[in-house]
């Protein structure tokens, strides 16, 4: 997961981590072109070539298989003076990153390695519990709209992050992805946001300049959404294109799979903010469109990662369903949905369901279920299936629900996260406003 610290640098930078040292190598082919026998017995000429698979000291401090995805020169421009931009096997893209020689053991570098090999032997060497926790942190995930072809191309195109680092707030943020900044900015290695008004720019100076004229204290927009410290915002992509289109640029360096959207007009941006005596902080946001005819009613959704794992997330979720309740329909996320997504809906709609089949005495329907929770029945009844909670008789379907069997179900659904307090939203559909 990307990491991040409070900035209390002056210029916002932080050192790199160390990463542990390994053994440097000697060279033994001569001072131009420097060599050490690898893992296959060939000697491992440098500068490494892209492709080649070598262990790499991760942040753990513990070795790591990985592959050289791309290469580049350092100042001092020697032949071992070059970073490696390297994917970690194991893991999710998000932690691919620019490592030193130093880093790179030599001694177990592999050149020529069939990829379909090289997945089977990584998986064995993983026990069971390693690889369901990589699975549960690191997983890859958010492709399946694409065919072979464009994965590659997506790849391809997306290999190498180029922005390392962005300042929002008072937050330094490590990047987990590729985002498509205009070219003037794609040489930044941090980026430095308003985090109001969401204009970035390239340097410490530009962003405190910025900041004395910014006169934005909260998302432009209407506050729809008021609870103790948080606030929900509504922002129209049409009345605010700019900021729509630099919240889109923010959210795909945390989004593999996003589909960035120049043309936001037709979007609603929902975004969650924690509020004190300086402003409102983005926390995260979804998006809709304004007019979707499949019921969809979420695009998009994205914490932050210095607020994950606080319950914001399935506040997010169910916020979405309470402006369907408002809006007399019922909603649904846009497909196809991620592995990790269609896990925190499976969440939210669980215990939804079964909490009303707790509390309700007597027989209740699908369609009735759907009415008085705004999950499209659909879903209602995939969610229901997974948990074996429904049988097909006599041409229809029914709910057993077993009242232990639900309180098992409920408990490994784990916290429902943050309460939508729905006597404090105040929100009218886009389709009533003007």
């Amino acid at each position: 997961m990307g990491s991040m610290k409070e900035v209390k640098a002056e210029d916002g930078a932080a050192a790199p981590p160390s990463n542990g040292v390994a053994a440097v190598p000697t060279a033994t082919g001569g001072p131009d072109n420097p060599t050490r026998r690898g893992r296959s017995g060939s000697a491992a000429v440098l500068p490494l070539e892209v492709g080649t698979r070598v262990m790499c000291r991760w942040r753990d401090q513990k070795p790591h298989p990985v592959k050289v995805i791309e290469r580049r020169k350092t100042s001092s421009g020697g032949p071992n003076d070059y970073e490696y931009y390297v994917h970690y096997t194991e893991f999710n893209r998000r932690l691919d990153e620019w490592v030193k020689l130093e880093q790179l053991d030599l001694d177990t570098v592999e050149t020529d390695v069939d990829e379909k090999v090289e997945d089977k032997v990584t998986s064995l060497k993983m026990t069971r519990h390693q690889k369901r926790k990589i699975d549960e942190t690191h997983v890859e995930h958010g492709h399946e709209e694409l065919d072979a072809a464009s994965l590659r191309e997506h790849e391809e195109f997306t290999k190498v992050k180029n922005i390392a680092k962005i300042e929002l707030g008072r937050y330094e943020i490590d990047t987990w992805y590729f985002s498509p900044f205009p070219p003037e900015y794609s040489d930044s290695p941090k980026l430095y946001f308003c985090e109001f008004c969401l204009n970035f720019m390239k340097r410490k100076e530009q962003l405190q300049r910025h900041m004395r004229k910014c006169d934005l204290k909260h998302p432009p927009g209407d506050e729809i959404y008021r609870s103790g410290t948080l606030s929900m915002f509504e922002v129209d992509g049409k009345k605010n294109k700019v900021y729509g289109q630099n919240l889109c640029y923010l959210a795909k360096l945390f989004l593999d799979h996003k589909t960035l959207y120049y043309d936001v007009d037709l979007f609603l941006f929902y975004v969650l903010c924690e509020c004190d005596d300086r402003g409102c902080h983005m926390v995260g946001y979804f998006s809709k469109e304004k007019h979707s005819e499949e019921s969809y009613n979420l695009a998009c959704i994205l914490t932050l990662p210095p607020y994950q794992r606080k319950g914001y997330g399935k506040f997010l979720i169910a916020f979405s369903y309470e402006l369907s309740k408002k809006e007399g329909k019922v909603g649904t996320p846009e497909r196809p949905l991620s592995d990790l997504g269609l896990l925190s809906y499976r969440g939210y709609w669980t215990r939804v369901l079964l909490d009303i089949l707790k509390k309700h005495k007597g027989n209740i329907s699908i369609k009735e279920l759907s009415d008085m929770t705004a999950i499209k029945p659909d879903d209602i009844l995939s969610t229901l299936q997974t948990l074996d909670l429904i049988q097909y008789r006599k041409g229809q379907h029914v709910i057993c629900a077993d009242p232990k069997v639900l309180d098992r179900h409920l408990k490994a659904a784990g916290r429902g996260g943050l309460e939508v307090d729905v006597s404090k939203l105040i929100w009218t559909p886009y389709k009533e406003q003007g």
